[in-house]
């Protein structure tokens, strides 16, 4: 799980609290933009990828829709780590740390996104649901998104976010995993403050834990910089894109398992399966622990 905003309130959610809370669920939200060429030619770029023309009909690489429907709060609205303050769209849930957990994607083979669409995104909360872990209350929120272009559905994404109290000390932590053996693709990256701020600008993503070194090891008490989930499966999609770039993604499910820090380097990892429709995705560590696991289906 990807850390992605604090308060200094820890938050506690009574029975009115959590009944509260329900009522987001079925709260819709729609968002309208335009896939123009200059994010894409940018992100190619902050993946010191060749930088393409991106001229109207350019097919959008998977995820890279994330370059899209950014949040525009007004600067008087986001809260002191640089998140928007809480409520809107989303449920208030009183819990300070919230993470980026995981997501699962499809895209329509037949109605790939294109560079010059406009497309439309509706947003949806399909669950808000309460419990209680080892380390105190958590609370789990699923967005699914439908995008639309012209030709109708074209991708479906169902986010999950997760909200917890915040750390104290002597709370128990998660045992690390290892990192899977046996890959055939490998890359490292280098998770410098530079190519975490591009990041940061490309999606307007205000969280400070990317890009204030002070503030996410004074008051965060992180290490160093945090890198964004989004951006290691991002890299984790691009791994298959480099080694198969005449493959169509059909799917891409991830879940993100440890934070990584700008350090050190990362791998990015993969190996496809026998009958060559699946790949098994995975990021590690400088130590070898396992940071986020995915799987993409291909067509």
């Amino acid at each position: 799980m990807i850390r992605m905003s604090a308060s200094p309130s820890s938050g506690h959610l009574d029975a009115a609290a959590l009944a509260h809370l329900q009522e987001w669920v079925g709260k819709t939200e729609t968002l309208s933009d335009d896939v123009t060429a200059v994010p894409v030619r940018a992100l190619s770029a902050t993946l010191d990828l060749p930088v393409p023309a991106a001229s109207p009909g350019t097919p959008l690489p998977p995820l890279w829709h994330w370059l899209y429907f950014l949040p525009v709060q007004r600067q008087s609205e986001l809260g002191p780590d640089g998140h928007p303050r809480r409520g809107g769209f989303l449920p208030p849930v009183p819990l300070p740390r919230r993470m980026w957990a995981g997501g699962r994607l499809r895209w329509s083979p037949d109605n790939p996104v294109l560079v010059g669409d406009a497309v439309r995104r509706t947003s949806r909360i399909e669950s808000v649901t309460h419990k209680a872990g080892r380390s105190g209350e958590l609370m789990f929120v699923l967005v699914k998104h439908e995008v639309h272009n012209a030709k109708g559905l074209a991708i479906t994404e169902e986010h999950d976010i997760v909200y917890r109290a915040a750390a104290k000390p002597g709370d128990p932590q998660p045992s690390p995993v290892p990192a899977e053996q046996g890959a055939t693709w490998q890359r490292e990256i280098v998770p410098d403050d530079v190519l975490l701020f591009r990041y940061s600008a490309l999606t307007f993503n205000g969280h400070r834990i990317h890009y204030d070194r002070r503030y996410v090891t004074e008051v965060e008490g992180y290490p160093g910089l945090i890198v964004h989930g989004p951006l290691i499966a991002t890299l984790l999609a691009d791994l298959v894109r480099r080694q198969l770039p005449g493959a169509f993604m059909r799917s891409f499910d991830f879940k993100a398992v440890r934070p990584t820090f700008d350090l050190h380097p990362l791998r990015v990892s993969g190996r496809r399966s026998d009958d060559g429709k699946t790949v098994r995705l995975w990021s590690q560590d400088h130590e070898g622990w396992l940071t986020m696991q995915a799987t993409a289906e291909l067509a």
